[in-house]
C-alpha cells in the first residue's frame, strides 16, 4: 500500500495589505482573489502563506512583515497573536478608534442605505484592564503539565496556554495563574471546564463549573484563590439555578452610576456591560442625547437591571422598562425600590414578538438596547408608538444598520447623530448610539 504522505505546504508570497474587515484582519488581493490575514495592517507589505482556500476567499497567516505601516505599535500583552481575547493590539489606539467608526458608516450606508447628519466623536476610555465580565475556559493538559486557564487561541480550537490576562480588571487579571496553581493537584483539574468572572465596585465573584462535587480539602482551596483575588467563589453543576456560593455569605455584587446617584445590584450570572468606564459614559450621553423633559412618558427596550430605566425616571414622569429574562426584571424592580425610584415600571416580555399593549401605547421617547440579533420586532411597531425621539444602543453594526434603514426608509424618521463606543478596546467588537427623529 503505498505510503500517504502531506501535501506540501504554501509558498511565502510577498503582497500589499490595502484594508481591516470588520473582525480586524488585515485584507490583501493576490490573483483577484481576497485574502484575510490576521496580525496584517493596511498600507503594509508582508509575507504571507495561504492556510485554508475557502470558496470566495483565502485564510492566510502572517510570515513576515517587509513594510510596516507606520501606525504598528508593539503589542503590550506577550499572548497577542496566539489569544484569540484581543485582534488589535498592533494598532495604534486612535487608529483603532477610526476603524472601528468606519465600521460603523460603512454599514450603515451598504446595509441600511442611510447616512447619519452627524457622526460626534467616539467614547473611549481605558484600553487595558477593563473587563469586569468574561468567561474563561479551564483545561488541564497533560502535555503542558498544567491547567490551562484563558481565551481560546486565535486560529486553534486550544485554550491559550496564559498566566494573565491584560484586559481583565484586577485583581481579576491574575486569575489564570491563580486557578491553575489551585487545580494542579487537585482531583477536579479534569472536571472544571469553564471559569466566569463578574466584578462590582467593591467586590468580585468567581463561577466555577464542576461536572463533580468537591471535597473539603477542594473547598478550602477554591475558599483561599477567592480570598486572594477579593472574590466570593460559587459552584455551578448545571444551568444557571444552580450556582450556589461556598465559603463565608457571599458580598452583594453592585455597581454604581456616579453622575445619577444610581446603585445597581446583581447577581453572579446577569448581565451587565463589561466595561464600567464606557458603561457610565455611554449612559450619560444617551440621556442626554435624548432632549429629555419631565413630562415624557418613555419606553427603554431591553432594560435588563435597569441600566437605563433608573437614570431615566429621575427626569420623567413615567419609564415603563421591557426585558425578556424574568430574573432580571425582578432585580429591576428591586432596584428601583432600593433607589426610592417610584415611577419606573418593569415587566417582561419576548421582545421577538410584536403582540404587546405596550407597542399600542403612546410613547415620546424609546429607548432601544438590543443583544446583537437588533431589535426587528420593536422597529415594526414604531408607527404605532410615534416616539419622537429613538435613542438606539446597538452592540452590532449590522443589525443597527438593517433597523435604521427600517426607520429612516419605512416609518420617516431622520438619523441625526451616531457615535462609536469603545466597549471592548483591542478586538474588533464596536458598539454605537445612534439617536432618531421624527418627520414633522
Amino acid at each position: 500500500m503505498a505510503r500517504q504522505t502531506k501535501p506540501a505546504a504554501e509558498e511565502a508570497v510577498a503582497a500589499d495589505i490595502i484594508d481591516l474587515s470588520h473582525d480586524g484582519r488585515g485584507v490583501s488581493e493576490v490573483s483577484g482573489r481576497r485574502i484575510f490575514v490576521p496580525g496584517a495592517l493596511p498600507s503594509e507589505r508582508v509575507l504571507l502563506r495561504t492556510r485554508k482556500r475557502r470558496r470566495r476567499h483565502l485564510d492566510a497567516e502572517l510570515v513576515e512583515i517587509i513594510e510596516p505601516a507606520i501606525n504598528r505599535v508593539e503589542p503590550p500583552c506577550p499572548y497577542f497573536g496566539i489569544c484569540g481575547g484581543c485582534a488589535l493590539q498592533h494598532l495604534e489606539y486612535q487608529a483603532q478608534v477610526e476603524f472601528k467608526t468606519g465600521v460603523v458608516a460603512e454599514a450603515l450606508a451598504r446595509i441600511g442605505e442611510v447616512e447619519p447628519e452627524t457622526f460626534e466623536p467616539a467614547i473611549t476610555g481605558a484600553q487595558l484592564h477593563y473587563r469586569r465580565r468574561a468567561r474563561l475556559g479551564v483545561k488541564y493538559v497533560e502535555g503542558k503539565g498544567r491547567v490551562l486557564v484563558g481565551f481560546r487561541e486565535r486560529a486553534a480550537p486550544y485554550l491559550t496556554n496564559m498566566m494573565a490576562c491584560q484586559i481583565l480588571v484586577p485583581p481579576m487579571d491574575r486569575l489564570p495563574e491563580a486557578l491553575s496553581e489551585t487545580l494542579a493537584e487537585s482531583p477536579l483539574r479534569n472536571r472544571i471546564p469553564q471559569a466566569e468572572i463578574a466584578v462590582g465596585d467593591d467586590t468580585g465573584a468567581i463561577v466555577l463549573r464542576v461536572l463533580d462535587p468537591p471535597g473539603p480539602k477542594d473547598i478550602e482551596s477554591f475558599v483561599a484563590l477567592g480570598e486572594s483575588l477579593d472574590a466570593d467563589i460559587y459552584l455551578q453543576t448545571g444551568g444557571p439555578d444552580t450556582v450556589v456560593p461556598i465559603g463565608s455569605p457571599p458580598r452583594q455584587l453592585a455597581y454604581s452610576l456616579e453622575q445619577h446617584g444610581i446603585r445597581i445590584e446583581f447577581e453572579p450570572g446577569d448581565f451587565i456591560q463589561i466595561n464600567a468606564e464606557i458603561n457610565q459614559a455611554m449612559v450619560s450621553a444617551a440621556i442626554e442625547s435624548a432632549g429629555l423633559v419631565a413630562t415624557d412618558k418613555v419606553l427603554d427596550l431591553y432594560c435588563g437591571l435597569g441600566n437605563f430605566s433608573l437614570p431615566i425616571a429621575k427626569h420623567v414622569s413615567e419609564v415603563l422598562g421591557v426585558e425578556g429574562a424574568a430574573p432580571l426584571v425582578a432585580r429591576a424592580v428591586a432596584n428601583a425600590n432600593r433607589n426610592e425610584i417610584a415611577n419606573a415600571r418593569f415587566v417582561t416580555a419576548d421582545l421577538a414578538k410584536a403582540e404587546w399593549p405596550f407597542f399600542r401605547e403612546s410613547w415620546d421617547v424609546v429607548f432601544l438596547d438590543p443583544a446583537r440579533a437588533g431589535a426587528e420586532a420593536a422597529v415594526a411597531a414604531i408607527p404605532m408608538m410615534q416616539p419622537r425621539r429613538i435613542v438606539y444602543v446597538s452592540c452590532h453594526p449590522g443589525t443597527l444598520a438593517r433597523d435604521a434603514g427600517e426607520l429612516v426608509n419605512r416609518h420617516g424618521y431622520r438619523l441625526k447623530t451616531v457615535r462609536a463606543l469603545d466597549m471592548f478596546p483591542n478586538t474588533h467588537h464596536v458598539e454605537a448610539i445612534a439617536v432618531f427623529d421624527r418627520e414633522e
